[in-house]
């Protein structure tokens, strides 16, 4: 079963930019998409065959938001995590399949001058991280997505000029190593644990996705029960359209 994530940076540019292309050859069982900014009335297009479309539209216009796009039929669908800023945002959905739940999330960027840091690591962080943990009581969860941190020095180019930046503070960072100690784990990060130069994000100034000074922000994070059945985790660089790219998981069929 592949599974994909991408932060689009907005769903009807990119749309101009062959992600129709993208999602025939990227042939995934499900996509998702953070940042689309926009709603369902805004979007003419025809999904290739099998896909189904389902929105989590920001209430303001032009704004956050996540889609999901499935070509395997969820057991049931549900948006929001009970925390009324972050659900009106359309930050996360959650698809359950027979034999795990796939929570796809646009974490808040904490924001210039870490305006929103607070926010973010006091009141969204850990909303998020205990409806992942109540439904890993249920059964196992993959959550993936623009999760706005790269957790260790390797995850970005300069990391000692970013220390005191949003997505690199050390309360950040500590952040996302809660959501792991609350029993998941970073499938890229498990399968490339010492490799340096993989990102997901690179700034728009200064040529810096040319040079590869980037970002690994966007994850896959599995709860440790379904480690065994990790085929892949990679990112793929090539594909443009968006300042981030898509990253995406393997994971074999239950034994």
């Amino acid at each position: 079963m592949r599974l994909l994530s991408w932060n689009v940076n907005g769903l009807r540019a990119v749309l101009g930019k062959g992600f129709f292309q993208f999602l025939e050859a990227a042939d995934a069982d499900v996509v998702c998409l953070q940042e689309i900014k926009a709603r369902p009335d805004q979007v003419e297009w025809l999904l290739p065959p099998g896909y189904t479309a389902y929105w989590n539209a920001a209430e303001k216009p032009g704004y956050s938001g996540t889609l999901t796009l499935s070509r395997r039929m969820p057991n049931n669908l549900t948006s929001g995590i009970g925390h009324a800023v972050g659900d009106a945002e359309g930050r996360v959905q959650t698809v359950e399949f027979a034999d795990f739940f796939l929570v796809n999330v646009y974490t808040p960027n904490s924001g210039n001058g870490l305006a929103r840091l607070d926010f973010r690591t006091r009141e969204w962080d850990p909303a998020f991280r205990e409806h992942c943990v109540r439904l890993a009581a249920k059964k196992p969860v993959v959550f993936c997505g623009d999760l706005n941190v790269a957790h260790e020095e390797i995850d970005l180019a300069n990391p000692k000029t970013n220390r005191k930046n949003a997505g690199f503070t050390d309360v950040e960072r500590a952040s996302f190593s809660e959501h792991l100690a609350a029993g998941f784990f970073d499938s890229f990060r498990t399968l490339h644990p010492d490799e340096p130069s993989h990102y997901s994000w690179w700034s728009y100034r200064a040529g810096a996705r040319k040079r590869n000074v980037g970002w690994r922000i966007d994850y896959f994070c599995l709860s440790e029960s379904l480690r065994p059945r990790l085929a892949n985790a990679f990112i793929w660089p090539h594909v443009t359209g968006s300042d981030h790219c898509p990253v995406g998981l393997e994971l074999s069929d239950p034994i």
